[in-house]
């Protein structure tokens, strides 16, 4: 039985390999604040949302399986809870049972009756919760598990189930089946079952027994070795047939843990997001034209979860078919914000979340890279500007069309002019491979390069900064400026204190 609720096709791999840029990306973006907002402290969902991310979707189907999905969790929370909690009751109390066995063909077979019998009693429970709950869902998720779980866990198949579980305990002893085989030694040892359920308990009663009977003396070591040699040899077969059918049963209930997981996790960053009074909504993802990008009120989530009280300021953004984003203005501004927003509202609508902002749209990114400046190598094995450069090799070489490539002060570690050639030659051959760019800048000559430039459809984007040198943390559209606005700082730090400062040369 797969679960396939985050897949359309097949269980959602929590062994799959991450992107290589993936501590990066969790790095530059801050993901463990929005991967905490999703576990509550829970180390599993912790997990299971860290992977969902970093293993975002390509394809806008998938996205949009996801979406639906989610969008029943959302409206039915507790039943999401509740099919949760009976299959991590299912996991757990398997691990206990095992824990007290050993390897013997004996002891496989009666932990896996145990076993068998505790995911029998949880199965029924989760068909009761179905066959209540099912008309609340409307995704092709929920409605096909929920399907499958009706036909598969009929009440003429739960019966069999118990008729078998109740034989496997053995009430009336264990029968066993062998034939001679060359020089007289027994082979073919096989459990075999009684014919009970065809005879009344009168026919059972008066059942005549075999003549040909021995016991085994409680002294005769070796007698009872043999029998359970003989055991051993007659359960064999039986024990491996039973500890396959937990493991399958066992791979069901693991593959709906993981996946709710997911879901639960996001329901928990709807929750604290929305405690906050920040708004959510359902991206629109697209795959095929020039690739759109819009956002109305779109907001870092992750500076959301550490302010105190206080809203975070959202930015509209209209770069639809426009691969190259260029941010300048005020320092301390909000850019480095708007940037990791941006590229965390990426994030999550490609792993079928919902989006932080009023209204988003978005073309599907094959992969999304970030290229952050770094503070000094301690080291001294390089200097700052080789730094650069070498990671951004790193990323020409896996980058690909239609990835995203968000960068911060890249090109910055070296001197205005060399650094505005270099980074101008990389910005025109990614957007010419069909890559989208977010660049945030202090160059002034990078950033006006592409300011005339037809060959690159760009968006110019800026701080936006109040006549008094006030920041309201909102970015505009706006041609880059000469000048970043230091002094405001300076006369903000030193207030109180003459501030004038000399005319620029």
């Amino acid at each position: 039985m797969k679960v396939c609720l985050m897949n359309r096709d097949d269980d959602f791999d929590m062994k799959a390999e991450e992107p290589p840029n993936s501590q990066l990306l969790g790095q530059d973006l801050e993901l463990d604040t929005i991967y905490a907002a999703m576990a509550r402290g829970d180390e599993f969902l912790y997990d299971v949302a860290k992977k969902a991310l970093l293993l975002g979707l390509a394809d806008t189907r998938a996205i949009v399986y996801r979406q639906q999905a989610l969008a029943d969790v959302l409206r039915n929370p507790e039943t999401a809870k509740s099919v949760y909690s009976l299959a991590l009751e299912a996991v757990g109390g398997r691990r206990r049972i095992w824990a007290w066995h050993s390897d013997y063909v004996d002891s496989v077979l009666r932990s896996s009756v145990e076993t068998l019998e505790l995911f029998f009693d949880v199965l029924k429970r989760l068909r009761q919760v179905v066959d209540s709950e099912r008309g609340r869902f409307e995704s092709e998720a929920f409605t096909s598990l929920f399907a499958m779980i009706g036909t598969q866990l009929d009440d003429e198949y739960l019966a069999e189930i118990e008729e078998h579980l109740r034989e496997l305990r053995f009430p009336e002893g264990e029968r066993m089946r062998a034939a001679l085989g060359e020089g007289l030694k027994g082979e073919g040892y096989t459990l075999s079952r009684f014919p009970i359920g065809r005879q009344g308990w009168i026919q059972r009663l008066l059942r005549r027994k075999s003549k040909y009977t021995f016991e085994v003396a409680p002294q005769d070591e070796a007698g009872h070795r043999a029998l359970s040699n003989l055991r051993n040899k007659s359960m064999r077969e039986s024990a491996k047939a039973l500890k396959e059918s937990t493991d399958h049963i066992l791979r069901f209930f693991t593959a709906l843990r993981t996946e709710l997981a997911f879901y639960l996790g996001c329901l928990n960053l709807m929750e604290a997001l929305q405690s906050r009074g920040e708004p959510t909504c359902v991206p629109s993802v697209s795959q095929s034209g020039p690739p759109p990008l819009a956002a109305r009120g779109l907001y870092d989530p992750s500076l959301a979860m550490k302010l105190k009280g206080e809203k975070v300021v959202g930015s509209d953004i209209a770069a639809d078919g426009k691969l190259l984003i260029l941010v300048t203005g005020a320092n301390q501004g909000g850019k480095s914000t708007f940037l990791r927003a941006l590229g965390i509202a990426y994030m999550m609508t490609q792993a079928g979340l919902f989006a932080p902002a009023e209204e988003f749209s978005v073309g599907v990114a094959t992969g999304i890279f970030t290229h952050y400046k770094r503070e000094e190598d301690t080291t001294m094995t390089s200097g700052k500007f080789d730094e650069e450069l070498s990671r951004m090799s790193q990323i020409a070489s896996q980058i690909r069309p239609g990835c995203v490539l968000l960068c911060n002060e890249s090109f910055s570690s070296t001197n205005e002019r060399e650094g505005s050639q270099i980074g101008s030659e990389v910005i025109h051959a990614l957007v010419a491979s069909g890559i989208r760019v977010c660049l945030v800048t202090h160059l002034f000559e990078l950033a006006r390069t592409f300011l005339n430039d037809a060959s690159v459809q760009s968006l110019y984007l800026r701080a936006q900064r109040g006549e008094d040198g006030s920041r309201t943390f909102r970015i505009v559209e706006g041609e880059p400026l000469r000048t970043s606005h230091g002094q405001d700082l300076y006369r903000q730090i030193f207030r109180g204190i003459d501030t004038t400062l000399p005319p620029p040369s």
